[in-house]
């Protein structure tokens, strides 16, 4: 169905169409006056003459209301597209603030400013830019998207498939994932129509942690898991309606380890993957874990014809397949079963629920196309790196600013927008008084010089509110490091009156009694002799109680 548009809209689409057939008209000399032409085509004479002259149709011209002019405008944009490049999009405050700046750098008075519905308006006249929603990006992992890095890494993958002759589908990509088995998923559900916001949900909230090793094959398969549970010792009801290739570990926090990771390799990846080999080698792709860096495991990966490559650190979420596809679709998995069973008045999930709803996830994540696609995305199989590359769209960097040309001829440096609209015009009535040609050319020229000065001094006002937000983060990080990290001794809880006289006492020095050394006991010039033995019936010292005089009289 068409849209619907009003009588006064469609009229001036029309007459708009009769006027440039009438301009085309006289242009090609088929009316010998504008009166007639304006009469053929019903159009208003004046309004034809006027466009004639080069005046603007109203409905494409710009307003003369606007606060900015539109080269303040267009470097309001760059600036904000800048800001956008570097991973720091800018609030609709801070727009606003830097138009209110570009404003006072004009240096008239009084400082005009911007309303508060300005932004929204500004942002509507320019498609290029766009309100959203921000999400929080992990500053160590945009650090290590660089086009250098992510190259150098597909580098390495490419000279390591060519030079030991790998197939495609012998490589392999393992990692670990965690799962807090009482948490739900978050998910869209239907609430009552007066509620605000988010719907509170009920999970069963046991935050128990479990871990699984997964690995994946390129050519869509996916191998036997390993899960870890947090415990001492195994229990025999895990075992039950499970698949026979299924592996347990226990360990103190449900964590892996070192020699989990080993026993992994050694009774789990080896067995499943000796009897698929299409060639001598196989490629197993792995972050920088501890767990997967020991001297071990690399022993025992060149023994059994392993190559294990370690990626970029925090480029998983780039380079690594199972973190792009499919623990994603593992994690929503289980935790809409999570939910189900919480619906179902199962208020605490324990070990034998995760192992009844963990299976399910797996089959639901670990397709063969969604594996497929996980290394595709990567860029790894098909070896295709451009997928990757043409993601990286943030830069931590400073654009260089661009050099410029200084003139060699001036009158007096103009120091704001105003100084330099002066200029230029003293320029301009210059050359009209020593120039006998019409100086049309070298107006159009000084015009682009001033706009482009015009978008210099406005980037550099920008430029220079950004240094000193810098300037004064930096002056706070200083008084930060500046501050005393002096321990105040205390028994019990100081309210800031009371630490602060404790700070400004002078620390006195505490005189510790000296040490009590235990004297030693003299030895005797004599040696030492052994006393005398004890009658048991007299009491009498000298003699036992067989040799006693009073035995034999009795």
């Amino acid at each position: 169905m068409p849209p619907i548009r009003s009588q006064t809209s469609r009229n001036s689409i029309e007459q708009e169409g009769r006027i440039l057939l009438a301009i085309q008209a006289i242009k090609n000399q088929e009316f010998s006056s504008i009166r007639e032409a304006a009469r053929v085509f019903n159009v208003t004479r004046s309004t034809l003459q006027n466009r004639i002259l080069g005046r603007q149709n109203r409905a494409i011209s710009r307003a003369n209301s606007h606060k900015l002019t539109e080269i303040e405008e267009e470097s309001l944009k760059k600036w904000i597209l800048s800001m956008d490049a570097r991973g720091a999009a800018p609030r609709p405050s801070t727009v606003r603030e830097m138009a209110n700046l570009l404003l006072e750098s004009r240096g008239i008075t009084p400082v005009l400013s911007v309303g508060k519905n300005w932004v929204t308006k500004y942002v509507k006249r320019h498609s290029e830019l766009s309100s959203r929603f921000s999400r929080r990006y992990n500053y160590e992992r945009a650090k290590c998207e660089d086009p250098k890095i992510i190259s150098e890494w597909f580098s390495l993958v490419q000279k390591t498939i060519d030079e030991n002759g790998i197939d495609p589908d012998d490589v392999y990509n393992f990692d670990e994932t965690g799962f807090a088995m009482g948490l739900t998923a978050t998910a869209r559900v239907i609430t009552r129509a007066e509620y605000y916001g988010r719907r509170a949900l009920l999970q069963p909230g046991n935050r128990e942690w479990v871990t699984a090793i997964e690995c994946i094959n390129a050519s869509g398969w996916v191998l036997p898991p390993c899960v870890i549970f947090k415990g001492k010792v195994f229990i025999e009801g895990w075992f039950d309606n499970l698949p026979n290739d299924w592996r347990f570990e226990v360990s103190p926090n449900g964590w892996t380890s070192d020699e989990i990771g080993i026993r992994w390799l050694e009774k789990l990846f080896i067995p499943s993957t000796s009897s698929r080999l299409k060639g001598r080698y196989r490629l197993l792709i792995l972050d920088g874990h501890g767990s997967h860096l020991t001297p071990k495991f690399d022993e025992i990966c060149a023994k059994n014809d392993i190559i294990p490559i370690c990626m970029p650190a925090h480029s998983s979420h780039l380079l690594q397949p199972l973190d792009i596809g499919c623990f994603a679709t593992l994690k929503r998995s289980y935790g809409r079963m999570v939910e189900t069973q919480m619906r179902n008045g199962v208020n605490h999930i324990e070990k034998y629920d995760f192992l009844i709803a963990y299976p399910d996830a797996r089959t639901e994540a670990f397709k063969s196309e969604t594996i497929k696609n996980s290394f595709g995305s990567a860029g790894l199989v098909p070896f295709e790196p451009d997928r990757v590359l043409s993601t990286l769209n943030i830069r931590l960097r400073t654009p260089s600013p661009t050099s410029s040309r200084e003139s060699d001829w001036e009158l007096k440096t103009p120091s704001n927008y105003t100084q330099l609209l002066k200029q230029a015009s003293s320029i301009k009535a210059l050359l009209r008084t020593r120039s006998k040609t019409p100086p049309s050319p070298l107006n159009s020229a000084i015009n682009q010089v001033l706009k482009a000065c015009q978008i210099t001094m406005q980037s550099t006002a920008l430029l220079e509110k950004e240094v000193s937000d810098l300037r004064a983060e930096n002056e706070k990080k200083k008084q930060k490091r500046a501050r005393s990290r002096r321990q105040i001794s205390s028994a019990e809880g100081l309210s800031v009156l009371e630490a602060s006289a404790l700070i400004m006492q002078p620390e006195q020095a505490i005189k510790h009694p000296p040490p009590q050394v235990r004297a030693r006991r003299e030895s005797p010039l004599l040696p030492r002799t052994r006393a005398l033995p004890r009658c048991g019936l007299c009491k009498n010292q000298g003699h036992r109680r067989d040799a006693c005089p009073d035995r034999s009289i009795s």
